[in-house]
């Protein structure tokens, strides 16, 4: 039974990105040389953690910079072009699509409006069926957290993830989780289902930044986060949430890019691996997440080279 569901699954994405890519009249992003001839690199930007922040004051975060830099290397101007994490693929690609259940379901044709999308996004394999991601540039993985009065506690570290995962959702059953569908905390991709938590969806907003706060306003006693968030959660509720424990193996995020557009992604990559050995890019990360350095340091001592 469980070959017969993986095949299931295969077939299902197999066919949803056959659809994607004969769909009649499908609109693509815009190669490297026309990126170049119109003049600027349009980022496509979700706002969340510290990777995309809009404020009064102006646009900031790490993916922020990191693409104005790439703007300034490829010698054009920087745009930002907010979007939702419902409708980012759909403007890179110009494919509308939603993910049900292990279907990837076409919903139709839409404007492309951006280049690339960078803003904290996990590679997931569901998601690569849709565009291509460029070298890892940031280290993640999911946590439960929980309100500091919860009688959820922290695992103790076995020092095997794989254990420290099977401890978390053993600890799940009847407790409230809150999640959120179509992201990185959508509870199909950890099978929470299993562990008979009782599953919360957040549906007021696509604003993953509102997830923390609900929890401490009553939402749910415990919720999905990924580690960027989580640490920056911790910085501002000090002593109100506490980290339970992974629910995810570590997962890397990274730039994504149109299947038909493999120059911009080559230079991407070639761009980030100057960044990466110059040390710029660790700098930009230590301005944003200094303290990712004390749970993820590995990531950032090892040598990044062209994966493309």
């Amino acid at each position: 039974m469980k070959r017969d569901k993986s095949f299931q699954v295969v077939r299902n994405i197999v066919i949803a990105v056959l659809f994607i890519c004969y769909l009649p009249g499908s609109a693509f992003a815009d190669d490297l040389a026309e990126i170049r001839k119109r003049g600027v690199l349009r980022h496509l930007g979700i706002n969340y953690a510290n990777f995309v922040r809009e404020t009064n004051e102006g646009v900031t975060g790490l993916d922020v910079e990191l693409m104005q830099l790439f703007a300034k290397h490829l010698g054009v101007r920087y745009e930002l072009v907010p979007t939702t994490w419902s409708r980012a693929f759909g403007d890179l690609t110009g494919t509308q699509v939603r993910k049900q259940g292990d279907s990837i379901i076409v919903e139709g044709k839409t404007p492309v409006r951006g280049d690339l999308i960078a803003n904290g996004l996990t590679i997931l394999p569901w998601r690569e069926t849709l565009v291509n991601f460029s070298t890892p540039t940031f280290p993640t993985g999911v946590w439960l957290i929980a309100r500091a009065d919860s009688p959820l506690k922290p695992i103790v570290p076995s020092g095997t993830i794989a254990t420290d995962i099977n401890n978390v959702r053993g600890a799940l059953k009847d407790r409230s989780v809150l999640t959120m569908k179509g992201t990185c905390l959508d509870p199909e991709l950890y099978d929470l289902k299993a562990t008979a938590a009782d599953i919360h969806f957040y549906t007021a907003s696509e604003n993953l930044d509102e997830i923390a706060p609900a929890i401490l306003g009553g939402a749910a006693e415990s919720t999905l986060l990924d580690i960027p968030d989580a640490l920056i959660a911790l910085q501002k509720w000090p002593g109100d949430i506490k980290v339970i424990g992974p629910i995810s193996p570590y997962q890397m995020m990274g730039v994504a890019v149109g299947k038909d557009n493999p120059e911009l992604l080559s230079a991407f990559n070639l761009f980030f691996q100057s960044l990466w050995l110059d040390g710029t890019y660790k700098e930009l990360v230590r301005k944003y997440y200094p303290t990712v350095f004390l749970y993820l340091d590995d990531f950032f001592e090892h040598t990044v080279t062209q994966t493309n």
